[in-house]
């Protein structure tokens, strides 16, 4: 186990109490957990066996694994069939179908890179609502519009601002996620790096930054609309002091409660005298990495941000507005009606950026190439050889194929 900042051993013993607190440490001794989230657009054209999987009991479509399967040298991974994510972050989905109903017209992720979050949000939305997922980091934004690409769906934007450019856009929201950069508390465990980068001067730069974001996005927020805010870290001036701040700086916010099943082992709040509905993942007490999570209503009448009353839904941004917000990627994957399937060596060569040679017969231009019939992406077939179309910042590095493919696909 790495060692832990002494000052954050003794401040997280005190929040956490000496019997829970043991528990999270005892989790360093054991394998973090593995999970994946089917994409449920895909899933369908497919066949796909989980039998040995354990599924992940607040979220839809999601399984913990019995071991970690080599992910990269999975064509399906890269066609979008699935992603992998922490078993906690999926607590979006219970949120998401316990409070969000009626129809919706324009969700945000407002700081969305990896784009796990937003990829689970996308596959829960009504297929007519727009998502804008934003990363104001611009490297870390080409990864996020890597991974929306692959997840498929229309209707989901990526920007690449931060979130004040949002809130002079004037555009409105019904749902937005504020999932704020933070400490990186709950991450110490699965990323040990985390560790070295934490400070107690970390902290204090954090939870003012995720006020400053929160007062971005707040002005965006439909009346009647949805916030939630979660974070990955432990200590409550990221948390629960936060959301009291919220609720000091907002009359119209009020928190909303989720249901939880007991077995789940979700921890509430941990900040004496704080009595608002909040959702603490710990390691080593619910299986997961760690989360905060709360969801903050707008109170009164649905409105857009210009005041004008909604009789029964959100006005659709009108995407004119945004030439400001630096959209990065369009409204759907492009893909050739002409389909060629690929065996898995070939599938690794295009995925390495390498040139195919096409079955005999195949038409001369844009072709899309396929794993067991899901779309990987596209080539240019000139005859004697197919020019690879895969983007360059894409491709796997690796030389190496597995001998055991099955293996590494045991998961599907």
């Amino acid at each position: 186990m790495a060692e832990l900042p002494q000052v954050f051993t003794d401040y997280t013993r005190q929040l956490m109490g000496d019997e829970r607190f043991e528990r999270y440490l005892q989790s360093f001794e054991e394998e973090p957990p593995v999970s994946i989230r089917l994409n449920p657009k895909k899933m369908e054209e497919g066949r796909w066996k989980m039998d040995d999987a354990e599924p992940v009991p607040w979220c839809r479509n999601a399984y913990y694994l019995k071991s970690r399967p080599n992910f990269t040298m999975d064509p399906l991974f890269h066609a979008g069939c699935y992603y992998v994510q922490e078993a906690a972050s999926m607590f979006l989905d219970e949120v998401l179908r316990q409070i969000v109903n009626g129809k919706l017209s324009n969700c945000l992720d407002l700081c969305a890179a990896p784009g796990g979050k937003s990829t689970l949000l996308r596959a829960a939305l009504p297929d007519d609502c727009v998502l804008y997922s934003n990363e104001p980091v611009r490297n870390r934004a080409s990864i996020l519009l890597e991974n929306v690409t692959k997840w498929g769906y229309a209707n989901h934007l990526v920007t690449n601002v931060y979130p004040k450019a949002y809130r002079k856009s004037k555009l409105g929201f019904d749902v937005i996620l504020c999932d704020v950069p933070c400490s990186g508390e709950g991450m110490f465990r699965k990323d040990p790096a985390t560790i070295r980068e934490w400070s107690p001067q970390n902290v204090e730069k954090c939870w003012q930054l995720q006020r400053d974001i929160v007062a971005d996005a707040w002005p965006c927020l439909n009346a009647g609309g949805l916030m939630i805010y979660s974070t990955c870290t432990f200590n409550t001036k990221e948390n629960e002091e936060n959301i009291r701040w919220m609720l000091e700086e907002y009359d119209d916010a009020e928190v909303v409660p989720v249901a939880v099943q007991p077995e789940w082992h979700i921890t509430g709040s941990l900040l004496p005298g704080f009595r608002e509905p909040v959702y603490r993942f710990i390691p080593g007490i619910s299986r997961g990495e760690g989360l905060f999570l709360c969801a903050i209503r707008k109170r009164g009448e649905r409105k857009d941000i210009r005041g004008e009353r909604l009789e029964v839904r959100g006005k659709r941004n009108d995407l004119r507005q945004v030439q400001g917000l630096s959209i990065l990627s369009p409204l759907t994957s492009p893909h050739s009606p002409l389909r060629v399937d690929l065996s898995y060596p070939q599938a690794i060569a295009y995925l390495r950026h390498e040139a195919l040679v096409l079955p005999a017969g195949t038409p001369l231009g844009l072709v899309t190439v396929c794993f067991q019939g899901f779309p990987l992406g596209l080539v240019k077939n000139i005859g004697s050889r197919a020019n690879n179309l895969y983007p360059k910042e894409w491709k796997i590095k690796t030389t190496h194929i597995p001998n055991d493919y099955e293996a590494i696909l045991r998961h599907t």
